[in-house]
């Protein structure tokens, strides 16, 4: 029995990380298809009255409690009451994902618009609700393709209204979030050249060919191709840790 409940306990988490459904919807398709992963699946996606729907009247009260008293967005004050009633701290990666799902233009407020918007997407009216969507979206980080999607959408997020480039102090506290995720063991490293070597706004380009590179090439950086049409600051990264004998020559 116990084995039976631990099991049953592994497929409900599972489904409720790949569905992003309510405990209490998981648990109906789950029981209602004996258990089998594949037809509680199916029991959801054929039902929509299983799929969250929000209440717009919910919405407005959670938009109305973050809201900036002066002006019709929720701001660094409102965030900051919303991380606590999440009980997440306001650096925790997770927000960014939060702001992701909002499609948030501005790093630290969200207009109405967005932030109705991306709750309903995610079906969420309440403040339980979006505490239990936390691990799901906690978990889509894990997912390349929508961690890819993250990563660039931060580069627009994090950089000042009006400007093409991205500071340098910002990048590199976006860099260290979001490889401390991907466990990239370069990312110290790059940090260190751009403020001993660039010390300038990064580019769009960088950002995003810097992705692929972590990705591309193996930890040892023997898949590395000079000749390869990476941007001049990666190739030029590449000759700092040779002279620094973080990897051998040649």
């Amino acid at each position: 029995m116990h084995k039976s409940g631990r099991g049953q306990r592994e497929k409900l988490q599972q489904f409720i990380m790949i569905t992003g459904a309510s405990e209490k919807v998981a648990l109906q398709a789950l029981k209602s298809s004996d258990w089998h992963l594949e037809g509680a699946f199916d029991v959801f996606y054929s039902q929509p009255q299983l799929q969250t729907h929000t209440d717009s009247r919910h919405l407005e009260e959670l938009y109305n409690r973050y809201k900036d008293p002066r002006v019709d967005m929720i701001l660094v004050d409102g965030i900051s009451l919303l991380c606590n009633d999440l009980q997440v701290d306001p650096q925790d990666i997770v927000m960014l994902v939060v702001s992701w799902h909002m499609k948030a233009a501005t790093m630290c407020e969200f207009s109405k618009q967005e932030f109705i918007d991306g709750l309903e997407s995610l079906g969420i009216d309440s403040l339980d609700k979006f505490r239990e969507k936390i691990p799901f979206m906690r978990s889509e980080l894990k997912d390349e393709q929508k961690f890819r999607e993250i990563y660039n959408f931060a580069f627009g997020w994090a950089k000042e209204k009006g400007q093409k480039s991205l500071a340098l102090d910002t990048a590199i506290g976006m860099w260290q979030l979001l490889f401390a995720e991907k466990q990239w063991p370069y990312v110290e490293h790059w940090c260190q050249f751009l403020q001993a070597r660039h010390n300038k706004a990064i580019s769009r380009d960088t950002w995003s060919q810097l992705l692929e590179f972590a990705r591309a090439v193996d930890s040892s950086l023997s898949n590395y191709d000079a000749e390869g049409a990476w941007p001049y600051l990666i190739d030029e990264f590449v000759e700092y840790l040779k002279e620094n004998g973080v990897i051998p020559k040649g």
